[in-house]
């Protein structure tokens, strides 16, 4: 019998399955009965559920993190599908093919790694050659680098999408370096390999994806800043010069501004050109991806439309559907 996939469930269907228990929260309603809100998640996708009357005791014997059999229904709920689960049991992993359970890129990690050390080979300051060289070089933090999810929920959320996020970015630098004469492309392509650098500690992702204790008390602007200046101190130990002092700044700069505005996240605003380039790659990429895989995980496949995204604060058009005859 086939797994039943997150993905490729529909409104009132059945379900007896086992997933990951990425989350658990015990809520109260306006009533002040607890329920359970899970996280469930396999290899295609996430789904919330829901379980009505529990009890602290009656749901302490499943924890984040892990492998549950789960047996409830799916229903839709304000236009997207959520389970109301009415049995939870955790199940060892021993015998489980823990593929159909992480979300993972689609694209060769191998590739993307060769192609993103091609393009970084291409900086021909000295100085920023060699300090970019001592993180591809540094074969546990690549290690990492290349398992990373680049969001918890939205944003690349699958193992590889680090990886396959700052790739995107460096390709579409890459390409339109001709078009801006103006950008210093060795520092522009610097700066968009280290942005995103501190998820890798900001975040966990050995079973679930949740945030660390770094990561919620620093997150990964000020995480990457901190890996940098380690690498900075790195190079002038085997350089025995110290790194020049504004493109340190400047690094330094372009991590932190990405976000682009205070609202975000951004503890500065992007005030040289790189930076600015840097936010509008950066955003191009996320928010291109955020909408194809809200459109192609719109559980309503005969809408033309999504429903109302509350993250987006928008519903996005589909295009007119084809219907099977």
């Amino acid at each position: 019998m086939s797994r039943q996939n997150l993905k490729e469930l529909r409104d009132g269907e059945s379900v007896e399955e086992i997933y990951l228990l990425a989350d658990k929260q015990l809520r109260a309603n306006r009533n002040a009965n607890l329920y359970l809100l899970t996280n469930l998640r396999d290899s295609t996708g996430q789904m919330s559920g829901l379980m009505w009357n529990v009890s602290e005791e009656s749901v302490s014997h499943v924890n984040s993190g892990d492998f549950v059999k789960v047996i409830g229904k799916v229903q839709l709920y304000q236009g997207g599908l959520q389970m109301i689960v009415a049995h939870l049991d955790p199940i060892p992993p021993a015998g489980l093919d823990t593929a159909d359970f992480y979300p993972k890129s689609s694209e060769n990690a191998g590739r993307l790694l060769a192609r993103m050390k091609e393009i970084l080979q291409t900086i021909d300051d000295p100085n920023l050659g060699t300090l970019i060289e001592s993180f591809l070089a540094d074969e546990p933090l690549m290690e990492t680098f290349c398992r990373a999810p680049a969001g918890v929920k939205t944003h690349h959320a699958y193992y590889g999408g680090l990886l396959e996020h700052v790739v995107n970015i460096l390709e579409t630098a890459f390409r339109i370096a001709d078009l801006y004469p103006r950008l210093d492309m060795n520092l522009l392509l610097s700066g968009i390999f280290l942005h995103d650098l501190g998820k890798v500690r900001e975040m966990s992702y050995d079973t679930s994806f949740v945030y660390t204790d770094e990561g919620q008390l620093l997150g990964h602007l000020v995480i990457a800043v901190e890996m940098l200046n380690d690498k900075l101190t790195e190079f002038q130990q085997r350089t025995g010069q110290p790194f020049p002092e504004e493109t340190a700044l400047k690094l330094k700069h372009m991590i932190l501004s990405h976000h682009g505005s205070y609202e975000f996240g951004s503890p500065k605003l992007p005030m040289i050109p790189e930076a600015i380039a840097l936010h509008h790659l950066d955003n191009l990429d996320a928010k291109v991806h955020e909408f194809a895989i809200t459109i192609e995980n719109d559980p309503v496949a005969d809408s033309n439309w999504t429903p109302f995204n509350p993250r987006l604060s928008r519903k996005l058009f589909k295009g007119t559907q084809q219907k099977d005859e």
